[in-house]
């Protein structure tokens, strides 16, 4: 039902929204007995363990390792414990250490960041654009020297435009990482995201499209990145029956049996929660879109929206103040809904926020990479003005698989009508 009087919630009028929206874990909300059969089985047999149990049998990390291969249209991919163990494994894939730089996004989960400190090199940060993915112009910009890779994350399900990366990144001999934690399922120009650059790295926690608690998976077409990544991740290097002089030490992401038996049931579903979250975004930009018009608003920029996984709507307001108060207006309405920067608030998402990696602090005071970069590194809080103006003046609503047409509807109707008000 849509409410009838046009008096905003937070003045006291009725919420245009008859309840909240169901929480945004779309593969965890989608756990049934399914997942709960394949968990059982693999209990009843016994083998926690990928390479052995006590009777033998098929690996489920195997053959989801296979599913997720052809999913993606890649020779390779490998199973670990978590998007950050992906991300280590996809960095010394391809050679990444001590004294190089790796450009990242200033708009990242931060984890994006410390996976390069994990392999000691230096995190450079770059602007985003109005599509707030990296913003291949000052990707180049930021191209030092010492630069060995470029990761490009494609934040809250939007694909990066990969051909803008790589084509800088070829012409100054980088490799090309792609963080896929908030995009398993994303396209970009039909193309799966994590099969254009060197190696693709995705995370399968529960705030992810698809689940299995934590894991992660690593994605190549390169035998070579894939033996080094899988070298890395296991530390009995002697499992990959590689010659003597290829071998490497490595440590544990080895993914277990039963976050992989999970996370296959979840992959089966991938396709259905992407078919519903992409219908309700089409519905609600629809419905949003003559009053963005009439008030000088836009949606943030998709470089590809069919490829878009549709996890979330943003629309950009005029100034900060602005974006605060219509967010907090449609909060009112039951509509959740977020402003992705504020400086006061902590959100690791942020670079400004990051400050254990901002102020350059150590684990040991001899293992600190930026004594080990090639030049001085300095971050300042305001070095990404752009980043932080677009985030500042972005209102965030999730899409989620769970919502009714009715929901929609009046989804539609809360956010016009604090539109028409406040913006």
């Amino acid at each position: 039902m849509i409410a009838d009087e046009t008096r905003l919630a937070i003045h006291g009028g009725t919420p245009a929204k008859q309840y909240p929206d169901p929480p945004m874990y779309p593969g965890g909300m989608a756990i049934d007995e399914e997942e709960e059969a394949a968990v059982l089985e693999v209990l009843r047999s016994k083998r926690l363990f990928r390479y052995y149990g006590p009777t033998p049998g098929p690996s489920k990390a195997e053959e989801l390792e296979q599913a997720f291969a052809a999913a993606k249209g890649v020779g390779h991919a490998l199973g670990v414990t978590s998007g950050t163990a992906a991300l280590v494994c996809a960095l010394h894939a391809i050679g990444v250490g001590p004294g190089d730089e790796v450009i990242i996004p200033a708009y990242t989960w931060i984890a994006t960041a410390t996976a390069v400190l994990a392999v000691g090199a230096v995190p450079i940060m770059a602007e985003v654009d109005e599509s707030l993915l990296l913003d291949p112009t000052d990707f180049e910009a930021k191209i030092s020297p010492y630069t060995k890779a470029v990761i490009a994350v494609h934040m809250r399900g939007a694909p990066c435009r990969m051909d803008a990366v790589i084509e800088a990144a070829r012409r100054h001999g980088l490799k090309v990482v792609e963080d896929c934690a908030q995009a398993n399922g994303a396209t970009y120009q039909g193309r799966e995201v994590g099969s254009w650059g060197d190696v693709g790295a995705y995370s399968l926690q529960f705030n992810k499209i698809v689940t299995s608690g934590e894991g992660g998976m690593v994605t190549t077409d390169s035998l070579e990145l894939y033996q080094r990544a899988a070298l890395f991740h296991d530390v009995n290097t002697s499992r990959h029956n590689l010659p003597e002089d290829k071998l490497l030490w490595g440590i544990n992401f080895r993914m277990p049996e039963l976050l992989a038996a999970v996370a296959l049931v979840q992959m089966r579903k991938l396709g259905g929660l992407l078919d519903a979250m992409r219908a309700r975004k089409r519905m609600l930009k629809a419905g949003m879109a003559d009053v963005l018009a009439e008030k000088g608003l836009t949606f943030r920029t998709l470089h590809d929206e069919a490829g878009d996984a549709a996890i979330a709507t943003i629309l950009f307001m005029q100034t900060p103040q602005q974006a605060q108060a219509v967010s907090e207006a449609l909060r009112a309405e039951n509509i959740g809904a977020g402003v992705l920067y504020r400086p006061e608030a902590r959100d690791y998402h942020i670079y400004a926020h990051w400050t254990p990696v901002m102020q350059q602090r150590a684990w040991s005071a001899g293992g600190n990479p930026w004594r080990w970069a090639q030049r001085p590194i300095e971050y300042r809080q305001d070095m990404c003005p752009r980043t932080l103006d677009l985030l500042g003046r972005a209102v965030h609503l999730n899409v989620s698989p769970l919502l009714s047409n009715e929901d929609v509807e009046e989804t539609i109707e809360g956010v016009n009508r604090v539109l028409k008000a406040l913006a």
